[in-house]
């Protein structure tokens, strides 16, 4: 017997709703030996449905061990945020199953919820889609392994798509939200790391994009699930990430790779300002990718960075729609890689304020660019 244990548990549905089923794995806390796995098909029923079944399965077997403290890990931001008491269950289907949850929950000291990336869910997602073969006559050896996007633009990559026969599968789909005016931008000055807030006008501009991405049909699932919201961990870009998120009722989060690009002793500096101060350094700057501004960073570093970042999103949240609200180098940078394009696109790409654009990254490795610069919301 032990006192803690941890759970992990996924559920999957193939079509959504589909054939479905669940994976739980219990682990001493302490040791991370595995105490028990539990998987089931259920039939044709939502991903979500399948998320909380593998839950109460989790803490179904969690009691049987003994324990008496159980931190939940899973890769369903729903289940996690709906559990800890953070969001709304408004989907009938889900209310008697976090019910039985709960009451499940209740029989131990304490139990804690942790939203953990896919990739970390292994066991448990592995467990799921034994459970999804055996309803569906498959072995594991017939199931297709999910596809992860892995392509930026390296001459490997370029060998690897030579073999394309078009997009497949489900794309993940990106909204590339820029950011509302600051005063730096009034000035048309270089603004990077500097933190600076909205301006009034700003604040209008993001309420403005925030309202039309509120009506965007299938941002809101039928069960009250909005799509995910991730931001620039700097203020102009939270800002106008929190306008997004009370418009669609939900939270956003951070990732450090979509920072706008540090232009070290140029921050602050107008274009001509930066020229005169730096006229060769300057002139490299617009021809060569990976001349970097005094103390900053190159627009190669910015590539890789951003690049990294999409892998990270598409990891998370493969076959989903993202909205995204970064800074203009890194939405284009986003549009650069979707087009498959050189760096160039940096310099010929004009982004205004708030304005949105749609990018797709599909699970083969191809992408497409649907809309670049819409302002339509602004006027």
């Amino acid at each position: 017997m032990t006192d803690r244990v941890v759970v992990e548990a996924d559920g999957g549905s193939r079509g959504n709703p589909g054939p479905a089923g669940y994976g739980a794995v219990v682990k001493d806390a302490a040791t991370g030996e595995v105490l028990a796995e539990r998987h089931e098909y259920l039939g044709v029923v939502t991903n979500n449905v399948a998320e909380y079944s593998g839950l109460i399965a989790a803490l179904t077997a969690a009691a049987e061990t003994g324990a008496s403290i159980v931190d939940v890990r899973m890769d369903s931001k729903l289940v996690v945020e709906q559990m800890s008491g953070r969001w709304k269950i408004k989907h009938a289907a889900l209310q008697p199953l976090a019910a039985r949850a709960r009451e499940l929950a209740d029989g131990f000291d304490r139990v804690t919820y942790m939203w953990i990336p896919r990739a970390e869910n292994s066991h448990a997602d592995h467990l799921a889609n034994v459970a999804m073969d055996s309803g569906t006559g498959k072995t594991p050896a017939q199931s297709k392994p999910q596809v992860k996007t892995t392509s930026g633009t390296g001459e490997a990559d370029r060998g690897a798509k030579a073999g394309w026969t078009g997009a497949r599968g489900t794309p993940t789909r990106l909204l590339l939200l820029r950011h509302g005016q600051t005063e730096m931008s009034v000035d048309r000055r270089y603004s990077g790391r500097g933190d600076v807030p909205l301006t009034e006008r700003g604040r209008g501009q993001a309420a403005a994009a925030a309202k039309r991405l509120g009506a965007w049909p299938g941002l809101v699932s039928e069960d009250g699930e909005a799509a995910p919201i991730v931001s620039s961990p700097l203020t102009r870009t939270k800002q106008t990430a929190q306008a997004v998120a009370d418009a669609l009722g939900s939270r956003f989060v951070t990732h450090p790779g979509l920072i706008e690009t540090d232009f070290g002793q140029w921050e602050g500096l107008t274009f001509k300002e930066a020229a005169e101060r730096d006229p060769e350094l300057h002139g490299c700057w617009l021809r060569d990718s990976s001349c970097a501004p005094p103390g900053g960073e190159s627009f190669d570093a910015v590539h890789e960075r951003v690049d990294q970042a999409r892998r990270d999103l598409i990891e998370q949240y493969e076959g989903r729609t993202i909205i995204v609200v970064s800074h203009v180098t890194p939405i284009k940078t986003l549009l650069r890689i979707g087009l498959d394009a050189g760096p160039s696109l940096l310099f010929r790409l004009h982004l205004d304020l708030a304005s949105l654009s749609i990018v797709e990254f599909y699970p083969d490795g191809n992408s497409s660019v649907h809309l670049a610069n819409d302002i339509s919301h602004l006027s």
